[in-house]
């Protein structure tokens, strides 16, 4: 099962927290309120899906550090900055470092609501693309030694014959690893299988 979107809310000013959570409630979405950077940091968890409405501003730590903090994880969700009118050169900063948007306070519920649903769906992307890729690493791990050497030879552009001659073995046994290689990774065509290739070593992909 699937677990439903969070939208994790991280702003020192608690009547901003609260505000921000009956947004979201009213729209449907579940939501988590924190008052400081190291609390959210503390119990963030790459695995819950959703986005992190994240403050510029704030003591200790502020939006653009904990989108640095962040950015050091194999995951993060992604990031609307809500932000005041004195901060926005550090909120463009912030998108220009891949946060989905920022949004001026006091803020339009229309034009956060539409970020964060944007920001939803990137996540789901993201997350989609992450399993796939987690997938083919595992299929790829499953070859044998032999296999791999295989589709070395094959990413490499070479032809069954001449990888036949190139590791001493004759060209219908290159035609059967070649065979249980395409069946292993779930591949139906060449193309296929070069995507898959370029997903997890985009060097290979291209002859490096």
């Amino acid at each position: 099962m699937v677990a439903e979107p969070t939208v994790f809310i991280v702003d020192d000013d608690k009547e901003v927290r609260e505000a921000i959570a009956l947004l979201m409630l009213s729209v449907g979405l579940q939501s988590r309120a924190f008052p400081d950077a190291w609390s959210y940091l503390n119990t963030f968890d790459p695995d819950a899906p959703g986005c992190l409405v994240l403050d510029v501003r704030m003591p200790d730590m502020n939006g653009l550090e904990v989108q640095d903090e962040l950015a050091a994880k194999p995951y993060h969700p992604p990031i609307v900055m809500i932000t005041g009118h004195g901060d926005v050169p550090m909120a463009v900063r912030a998108v220009k470092a891949g946060a989905v948007d920022f949004i001026e306070k006091p803020f339009n519920d229309q034009a956060l609501i539409d970020a964060v649903q944007r920001a939803i769906a990137l996540d789901a992307e993201g997350r989609g693309e992450a399993l796939e890729l987690a997938d083919i690493k595992e299929r790829v791990e499953r070859l044998t030694k032999r296999e791999r050497e295989i589709l070395d030879q094959i990413v490499a552009g070479k032809r069954n014959k001449v990888i036949a001659y190139d590791l001493g073995i004759s060209q219908s046994t290159v035609e059967a690893h070649r065979a249980k290689v395409m069946e292993k990774l779930g591949a139906r065509s060449l193309s296929e299988l070069m995507r898959m290739v370029m997903l997890v070593d985009p060097w290979r992909g291209q002859g490096g």
